[in-house]
C-alpha cells in the first residue's frame, strides 16, 4: 500500500487486466495492462481494486507496481492471477467534484462474494465479511468493494447486500466476479473516526 495521503472517490475510471506478476525478495511486482497507463508516470498513486499503490514504471500499454508483503497479506491482490480484471482509479484532484465517498485505498478487510442474482438489468451481490469489519457497516451507509463506492442495501450479522446499477456492472470488474471470489473492503472513513471517538469516550 502506498504511504502517500492520496484520496479516492470510489468512482472507477476504468478497468485493467493483470498481465503478469513476479516474486521479489520481499513482496511481488505486478503489471497491469490498460490504456490509462498512457496518462501515468512513475511515482503516481493508483488504486488497484481499492488498494492504493505507487506506479514504478508506465508506458502506453500498461504500468508496473510493487506490492509489499503486508499488502499481499491483508488484501485480495495476492489472489490476482494473470488475466484477472481489476478496477482502476487515480487520486481525487483538489478541484474535482466528489461523486462517491471518501476512499483512502487502505483496505480494512477481505470479504467473499456469497452470491450474485440478476434483477432485470440490475444485479444484487451478497458479500460475506469478517466479524471485525461489522463496526464499519451501517444500513444505507457507504462501503468500498474492490474500490467501488457502493451503498449497503441490506445488512446481516456476517454479510451485506448491494444492488449494482447497469452502468457500474458494465464499467467495473464486478461483472467478472463469481461466488467464492475474494474482494477488498474499506469502510467509510468518516464513520471509522466517529466509531473511534465513541469508543474512546466510553
Amino acid at each position: 500500500m502506498s504511504f502517500s495521503n492520496s484520496m479516492f472517490t470510489g468512482l472507477i475510471e476504468t478497468t485493467g487486466t493483470v498481465e503478469r506478476r513476479a516474486a521479489r525478495a520481499a513482496g511481488q511486482a505486478l503489471r497491469c495492462a490498460t490504456p490509462l497507463a498512457a496518462e501515468l508516470a512513475p511515482g503516481d498513486s493508483i488504486a488497484v481494486n481499492g488498494v492504493c499503490l505507487t506506479v514504478v514504471t508506465a508506458d502506453a500499454a500498461g504500468f508496473d507496481v510493487e506490492v509489499s508483503p503486508e499488502t499481499l497479506r491483508v488484501t485480495s491482490l495476492g489472489a490476482a492471477a494473470p488475466g484477472t480484471l481489476v478496477n482502476l482509479e487515480r487520486p481525487l484532484r483538489a478541484d474535482a467534484r466528489l461523486g462517491g465517498h471518501f476512499v483512502l485505498g487502505h483496505v480494512d478487510a477481505v470479504g467473499r462474494v456469497a452470491g450474485i442474482k440478476d434483477q432485470g438489468d440490475h444485479h444484487w451481490v451478497d458479500i460475506e465479511f469478517p466479524a471485525a469489519f461489522a463496526s464499519s457497516l451501517i444500513s444505507k451507509g457507504s462501503v468500498a468493494v474492490d474500490g467501488i463506492s457502493l451503498t449497503v442495501a441490506a445488512l446481516e450479522a456476517d454479510r451485506f447486500g448491494v444492488q449494482i446499477v447497469p452502468f457500474t456492472w458494465a464499467h467495473t470488474a464486478l461483472r467478472a466476479r463469481q461466488p467464492g471470489d475474494t474482494v477488498n473492503l474499506e469502510g467509510d472513513v468518516l464513520g471509522k473516526y466517529v466509531a473511534r471517538l465513541l469508543k474512546g469516550s466510553s
